[in-house]
């Protein structure tokens, strides 16, 4: 085998993840909310679909969660699974809707290289939807700060 076979093989390889992994007609089905890709274009907005779904990032201060104050839970936009307690809600000067911590079994997480640097990726325990990052640079209790998407959460007030 000669090297540029082993790195055609190397591109054949990453072309068909890339393929696998985004195919439109596929559910997601590792988690116990799934839908294929028509019928979640169908259920959200369009900009709600390229956070949730391809782990877009809505522009900052564009939320008008960022200025809801009242008690109450955070849903996930895609399946309404309460992910935040409004009492972990706090001002992180950021532009997105930041909190200590998440709801008990509400959210997974992941290693996200996107930028070239590690983070740590929230997603939505029930769908999969992707919500936003977590940075240790948070107050305390918890010493966390959950910068979410306004776009991917509803607000569900007590």
């Amino acid at each position: 085998m000669n090297r540029r076979w082993f790195l055609g093989g190397v591109a054949a390889g990453a072309v068909a993840l890339v393929l696998w992994r985004f195919d439109p007609g596929r559910a997601e089905a590792a988690y116990p909310f799934s839908l294929f890709d028509a019928q979640w274009r169908k259920r959200l907005s369009p900009w709600a679909y390229k956070v949730l779904r391809q782990q877009a990032t809505e522009p900052p201060f564009s939320s008008p969660l960022n200025r809801e104050h009242r008690a109450g839970a955070f849903a996930c936009a895609g399946c309404a699974l309460p992910v935040f307690s409004s009492k972990t809600k706090f001002d992180s000067g950021t532009g997105w809707p930041s909190f200590t911590a998440p709801l008990r079994k509400a959210v997974g997480t992941s290693r996200d290289f996107d930028l070239g640097y590690v983070r740590t990726e929230v997603h939505c325990a029930r769908c999969g939807g992707h919500l936003g990052h977590v940075f240790d640079d948070g107050p305390p209790p918890t010493g966390k700060r959950y910068c979410m998407n306004g776009v991917a959460l509803s607000f569900q007030p007590a």
